[in-house]
Order: structure tokens, then sequence, then C-alpha cells
């Protein structure tokens, strides 16, 4: 074994994983869409609600300013997690899409003028391609996008054609999230800084399996979402550096983004809360902290030796299935295994493994130019976390097999 992990015991700290589905124990692969929430994130929303639940920064009595201090906490450990060199180039959002958006509203909106290109890529997520796309028409700036290989990968030589002195702006997702390629962000990267164009990395897949530093990575922006990391729905961050986050204009305007206001005239508040309009969504703030808490305390290197496990047996099980076929064999990729069956719909195959318990998730993934890349129309995605085992990779695999027997 590479890791040092009780997968036993991890499972116990998932409340949701006791669940009975259509008379079997649930099997959730779909960790991909969103991971489940351990106890100790549980219990801290909870304790949010019942013992000092408040809006913050602006009230001086008790409970506001044990909210605020919660709050703030999250901010520093967020820091931590990424490597930010400050904490007010954290930026609370609703999630990664928002701060995409955010980034492509403001940074865009300020900076790129008509005849500028930005590039993407053929596997970006709709989150990551339609910001860009209407920015550009706003703008008349220029969408370019790098090809892939059938093996999911990057044209890395096709990337530095695209490449010129009229590259503004790239902005790539770090892993695929629909078929689990890691993408060699970092070279990226420093290809575009070399033609002055500014990074924006979407992290919604690689927050949870790979270990971050945006000081090492050198990327301007990076954007995540943390109910992909065991933590709560509707909350994510932004990280920028901060000379551009405070050359960027406010995203949204209203309450705390800023420092006095007149009908005459508004000035705008100090980084991070230029970016922060309004309440925010503080229980689940507050809560992130202790999801990173308890990634941090199994180690993200054992999480991601044991999910590797998982994925090579389930990638070496699944071959065995006579007309299957798995999209996005990059060889480096996290614990996503995409696929098709001869013959049968995705969507039909998902409808039938949630009759045994196992949920998987279907469709284009909000991918449908790579599933065009492909030639399909979507697929069945098998997506593993920590508290995933093999025995579950099993009834997956023997689902999969009844699933082609009823439809043949």
């Amino acid at each position: 074994m590479s890791h040092n992990l009780n997968i036993a015991s991890i499972r116990g700290d998932f409340p949701i994983l006791n669940e009975v589905v259509n008379g079997k124990q649930l099997v959730y692969f779909d960790n991909a869409a969103t991971t489940q929430k351990p106890r100790l994130v549980l219990d801290a929303l909870a304790g949010y609600y019942e013992h000092y639940n408040a809006n913050i920064h602006r009230g001086i009595h008790h409970l506001a300013e044990k909210a605020t201090s919660a709050f703030e906490q999250s901010r520093k450990r967020l820091q931590a997690f990424l490597n930010a060199a400050h904490s007010e180039e954290i930026i609370f959002t609703y999630g990664t899409t928002d701060g995409i958006n955010l980034v492509a509203s403001s940074y865009g909106r300020k900076f790129l003028k008509e005849g500028d290109e930005v590039i993407i890529s053929t596997m970006e997520h709709h989150s990551n391609i339609v910001p860009w796309q209407m920015l550009c028409e706003e703008k008349g700036c220029i969408l370019k996008v790098i090809p892939i290989n059938d093996q999911g990968e990057l044209l890395m030589d096709e990337y530095e054609k695209l490449l010129t002195e009229k590259t503004k702006f790239v902005s790539m997702v770090h892993v695929s999230n629909a078929l689990g390629t890691i993408n060699p962000i970092k070279e990226i990267i420093a290809k575009a800084h070399a033609v002055g164009a500014k990074v924006l990395i979407d992290g919604a897949q690689a927050s949870s399996h790979i270990e971050i530093d945006v000081q090492d990575l050198d990327c301007d922006f990076y954007s995540l979402s943390l109910h992909k990391i065991y933590g709560p729905t509707g909350m994510g961050i932004l990280y920028g550096k901060r000379d551009l986050l405070n050359a960027m204009p406010p995203y949204r305007g209203g309450g705390e983004m800023i420092k006095e206001v007149t009908f005459a005239k508004t000035t705008y508040n100090e980084l991070p809360y230029k970016f922060e309009a309004g309440t925010p969504n503080i229980a689940d703030v507050v809560a992130a902290k202790f999801a990173l808490d308890y990634v941090d305390a199994l180690g993200k290197a054992n999480i991601a030796a044991y999910e590797n496990e998982l994925l090579a047996y389930a990638t070496g099980a699944v071959k065995e299935i006579e007309g299957l076929r798995i999209i996005g064999q990059a060889k480096e990729k996290v614990s996503v295994l995409s696929f098709v069956i001869d013959g049968i719909h995705h969507q039909d195959i998902g409808v039938l493994l949630d009759q045994q318990g196992i949920a998987v998730r279907t469709g284009h993934h909000c991918t449908q130019p790579l599933m065009n890349r492909f030639n399909i129309t979507g697929t069945s995605r098998a997506s593993f976390a920590v508290y995933n085992t093999i025995e579950e990779i099993d009834k997956l695999v023997q689902g999969l097999h009844k699933v082609k027997r009823m439809l043949r």
C-alpha cells in the first residue's frame, strides 16, 4: 500500500454513506460533481447557526465578532491551502464559475480590447468557455482553442503556435472534469507569461487531488469550489495577485464593498472586500476551514495515492467489459473514469445503475465541445474519492454487466 489511510474509519466520518438507495447501500461515484461532507463539516455548519449566527464585519456585539473571526479564519486557512502570499488575495465567491465570471467581467472588460486574443482549450467546462465568449462578443476579442489528442491530452506544440503578441489572456482547466486529465499548468503559465499574457486556472477538479501552490505556479488567478473538497456548496474562492486585484474595478455593487457612498460619488473598499458585495455565505465559509483541516489531516499525498489505486483497479476491471470504451486515457490523470458502451445510451446506464444503488454521472458533463471532439453525445462517469473502496468498484463492474444483459 502506498498510502497510510484507514478507509473503514474514514467512511465512518461520512454519514451519507449509510444511506440505502433502492434497497441497496449507496455506492457514491459522483465525486467530480460534488464530494460528500464529513461530520466535522456538518457540525461546523450547525454550530454556526446554533451558537453564533450573526452578520459579519459591521457588528460590535459578541455574536457578530465571533462570526467575523471565524469567517476571516477561513480566509487565512485558504491562503495557506494555496500558499498565497497575502490573505487579501483570497476573494470569497459562490464557486469556480463565479470566480471565472468575476475575472472575465472585471479584468477582461477593463484591460482587453478589440483584436486581443484569449486562449482556452478543447476540454474546458462551459464555465470556462461561455464567460470568455461573452467578453469576446462584447469587446471584439478573438477566442482561440487548443486542440487535444485522442487520449485527451493537450497538444502543447499547437498551444505554442497559438501564442502571439496579440495573446492577452489564457484561461485553462487544471484537471478535466470529464476526462480526469491533469494539464501541464506550470508550463502553460510560463509560456503565456513569455508573451505578456495573464493566466487564470480553473481548479475546480484539481483542488481535492493535487497540491496547489499559486506562488510556485505563478498563475495570475486561480478559481475553485469548496464543495469539491469535502466542503459546503455555494462557496468558493478566487485567488488573484494583489497588484492585479487592486487594478481591477469592482464586480458587484452594494454593501461591504464600499468605503463611502454619496449620491455624487462612491469610493470603494480595499481588498478583499472590494469584491465581496453584500452579506456573504457566512456559514459555508466558516465550515470550509473544517473541510480543509480534514483533508490536511488525511494528507493530500495519501489521498492521491489511494485514489490512484482505485483508478488503476477500476480501469483494469472495466476494460474487460466487451464493448466498453474509456474516454480519456491521459498518462497523467486523477480518479475520473468516463466511458461509453457500444449500443447503450449513457443515460440508460445511469438509470439502471441507480436502481442498483450506484450513483454515477451521465451526459456531456458541461463539456459539449469536448464531447463533439470525440464524436459522442456524452459518457457515463464514475469518479472516486477517498471514502470509496475496491469492493464498491466490483459492484460497479457487476452492475455494468447487468446493464448489458438487460439492454441486449
